[in-house]
């Protein structure tokens, strides 16, 4: 509440002089959601009307999916057009679509408002697909031609900043007389040249290594080059080599977040997109069926408890040393499913080190299970004076901790190969088979051996 009322303080200082007093957009957006889920709808409304629209966009692309319908609907299509004309072009790009997505009709007389030139850079990037560099792209370029002086690249610099038409820029690009792309110069690097000379002269005497990405190449390859090669900036070319635009580190942040998130969900059984609904229903409905699914798994493991229960009936030790071995098997596969996962996500396991990687996890599993079939073989033996069930449980823990092992390394890479998200039901398929498998080896060892 404390942060709340000062960041309200603050937004009523900055509306009251907004030169001398500075307010985040991402921290308008937080007193937006803040007074939509404790106020009343008109309340919102009011403090949204009071948005200067040189910021609105920013703000309404830090707003959750429910609320920022909610503002789109009430507000103009004037508006919006002046909201989305202050964006840099990838961002007035992704509210335009926003806007598309709720509302079409709304969206072509937003379309209409804005004028040709912002028309025309929202169109470039709408033509790629979502999961394309093309679509992550800003088209707001800071270029140089070779017969032109670090001089007059620099005033040309200070008058775009100065008119507001370029953010964040790391680097000057050079391009030839058809815009192909030349060379990439940092900023850091240009400050410190002789003013006075042509760039023809300078990239004569000097290399200056840069690299690029074509506007139909793969976002999560783009990010994986950012990650590599801690990139602030990459510039993005079309099919014959011309630079059309350029993909800042602040985008790819965006990307690796939400395949992130995406992971971490799906892993749980959880629908990403369900999850930031508000509808109960909706969040309720998605759960449901996964949670379905593991309900038969669960079935399955009880069957194969039933087809022992005279086992079970004659010792009732198993019943209380049973859970033990389905839990390691379970956390042992979380494990190995968890850290499979996340290296192919980062392109660490590919088909060539696919049969290492398998190994390693199999071994892994191998030591712990014996590990800790020492352990609780010890633990049985003295708890219920009972030799054998304590070499039964020890096999049956070594077991279910290499079949945790070999599943949870396997069954990523299968899904994969069949053109699966890796990270959808893995889970439900290393539960289904720790659990059965371990029971099955547990109470079968137990009726030949006790």
């Amino acid at each position: 509440m404390h942060r709340f009322n000062e960041m309200m303080h603050s937004f009523e200082m900055y509306l009251y002089d907004p030169e001398e007093n500075s307010i985040h957009p991402s921290d308008i957006a937080y007193l937006l959601k803040k007074i939509r889920k404790k106020e009343t709808k008109e309340a919102f409304l009011e403090l949204l009307g009071r948005v200067p629209h040189d910021v609105l966009g920013d703000v309404l692309l830090e707003l959750p999916e429910k609320i920022k319908d909610e503002a789109i609907e009430v507000l103009s299509s004037e508006e919006l057009a002046d909201a989305i004309e202050h964006l840099e072009s990838d961002d007035a790009a992704d509210l335009l679509q926003d806007i598309d997505d709720l509302d079409e009709e709304k969206s072509e007389a937003v379309v209409a408002c804005l004028d040709e030139e912002d028309r025309v850079d929202i169109d470039k990037l709408r033509r790629y697909n979502k999961d394309q560099a093309g679509a992550w792209m800003q088209t707001e370029l800071f270029d140089a031609r070779l017969e032109e002086s670090v001089q007059e690249a620099i005033d040309r610099l200070r008058r775009l900043k100065g008119e507001g038409k370029l953010e964040n820029i790391y680097q000057l690009f050079l391009v030839d007389e058809n815009n192909r792309l030349l060379a990439g110069i940092s900023l850091e690097d240009l400050i410190i040249m002789d003013f006075s000379r042509r760039f023809k002269d300078i990239l004569a005497e000097d290399e200056y290594y840069f690299l690029s990405v074509e506007a139909t190449a793969e976002i999560e390859e783009v990010a994986k080059m950012f990650e590599q090669y801690d990139l602030s900036v990459l510039p993005v070319l079309d099919w014959q080599g011309k630079l059309i635009g350029r993909i800042t580190s602040d985008d790819i942040y965006d990307v690796i977040e939400e395949r992130a998130t995406e992971q971490i969900f799906n892993l749980a059984g959880v629908n990403d997109d369900a999850e930031y609904e508000e509808k109960l229903f909706g969040v309720f409905k998605k759960r449901a069926s996964w949670l379905g699914l593991n309900l038969i798994t669960a079935i399955l493991a009880s069957i194969v408890i039933g087809l022992f229960d005279q086992t079970l009936a004659a010792f009732i030790p198993l019943a209380i040393l049973m859970p033990i071995v389905a839990s390691m098997g379970g956390n042992a596969g979380t494990q190995t499913l968890t850290v499979m996962v996340r290296q192919m996500a980062l392109g660490d396991i590919d088909a060539e080190n696919a049969k290492e990687a398998i190994k390693k996890e199999f071994m892994v599993a191998l030591f712990n299970g014996m590990l800790f079939a020492v352990v609780i073989g010890f633990v049985a033996y003295f708890w219920f004076k009972i030799e054998l069930l304590g070499l039964v449980i020890a096999l049956a823990m070594v077991f279910n901790l290499m079949v945790a092992g070999l599943f949870g390394a396997l069954i990523p890479l299968l899904l994969k190969r069949l053109n699966v998200d890796p990270a959808v039901g893995s889970t439900v398929l290393l539960t289904t088979a720790t659990d059965v498998l371990g029971f099955f080896s547990f109470l079968g060892l137990a009726s030949l051996i006790l």
